[in-house]
């Protein structure tokens, strides 16, 4: 099975809602699927007990409220809806909806617009070609550049796909790109502004309703370990491509 990560075990975390402390989750060497770590968080801050008894100057000073407030009497404005940003996932994170319609799996490459199937098809000719450096033009730069994490990552976008990979050369990362463009697609938010076109198709189904067909598929990409561990979570969430109808490579990533 081409591309297939080898003894990959997932870990999933999940925040104390006590402590509500953000976790990031980056993708690790891809000899582990994902092997989706946290970052280490600092220790939580106790207050002490109020008896008067702390020492000067250990309390826990109150944040300052953010902004004017609002006269007595009157509701403060709602605050406006943040757009979906690279650093929290956004169009990244697994689009199973129960309310929503399962979308049709396609795997007629013929059906994807001109832009969308270029582009699939020369980052699937840079995977065969096992040189990571025919990736950097298809990654692009600036606002344009193609997402290759839920969190920011610092430096060179082929050093960091480097870094994911189990081999020094990035060819592990590529095989796993490639398989997953190999898999069938999802055609979402069709004639919005999110409209995306997606690898492999589970991204946007639910895992408990494929069929022995859909398994044998996902097993090309992932272990059955594997898909045990993503059905507690609820969704897929090892490697993903998006690309748009123009077709900008938005993302590739993992982990939720």
């Amino acid at each position: 099975m081409s591309g297939k990560p080898r003894g990959l075990v997932l870990y999933i975390c999940f925040a104390a809602c006590c402590a509500a402390i953000p976790l990031v989750l980056v993708s690790s060497p891809a000899y582990a699927l994902s092997e989706i770590k946290r970052e280490e968080l600092p220790a939580p801050v106790t207050p002490p007990v109020d008896d008067d008894m702390s020492p000067p100057g250990s309390t826990v000073p109150m944040p300052d409220p953010v902004g004017p407030l609002p006269p007595t009497g009157q509701p403060a404005a709602p605050k406006e809806a943040e757009p979906d940003s690279p650093a929290d996932g956004g169009v990244t994170r697994p689009r199973v909806d129960p309310e929503t319609p399962v979308p049709e799996v396609v795997y007629d490459l013929g059906k994807l617009p001109e832009p969308v199937r270029r582009m699939h098809d020369l980052i699937v000719e840079a995977c065969k070609g096992g040189d990571i450096e025919k990736l950097r033009p298809l990654i692009g730069t600036g606002d344009n550049t193609t997402q290759l994490s839920l969190t920011d990552i610092d430096g060179d976008a082929i050093a960091f796909l480097k870094g994911l990979s189990g081999d020094p050369e990035g060819q592990e990362i590529l095989a796993i790109l490639e398989e997953v463009l190999n898999a069938g697609y999802v055609h979402l938010d069709a004639g919005t502004p999110e409209e995306l076109y997606v690898w492999p198709y589970f991204f946007a189904l639910p895992l408990d309703k494929l069929d022995a067909k859909q398994r044998v598929e996902l097993f090309k990409i992932v272990t059955a370990g594997d898909f045990d561990d993503m059905k507690q979570f609820g969704a897929y969430i090892f490697y993903r491509v998006g690309i748009t109808p123009t077709g900008q490579w938005t993302f590739f990533v993992a982990g939720d």
